[in-house]
């Protein structure tokens, strides 16, 4: 799988975040994201990593092995 697609994924799940995905070890199982999205204001951290998971669905479930997650509301 490749950074790409994850964020393509993310974008699909939640629609107008910005997502910036790396490969962490280029075997493309292993990526960390930084995720901001209007969607995450008032929310835990809990639940907005929740929301990521939710919009990676599956892929959670086989191709994705590990996933660094960062996620913050937009500034201002």
């Amino acid at each position: 799988m490749k950074s790409d697609e994850v964020e393509a994924a993310i974008h699909a799940g939640l629609p107008g975040a910005h997502a910036k995905v790396t490969d962490m070890t280029g075997t493309g199982d292993h990526f960390a994201a930084v995720v901001e999205s209007p969607e995450f204001a008032g929310k835990s951290v809990v639940q907005q990593h929740r929301m990521v998971y939710a919009a990676l669905g599956d892929l959670m479930k086989g191709p994705i092995h590990a996933l660094k997650l960062e996620t913050r509301p937009p500034a201002g």
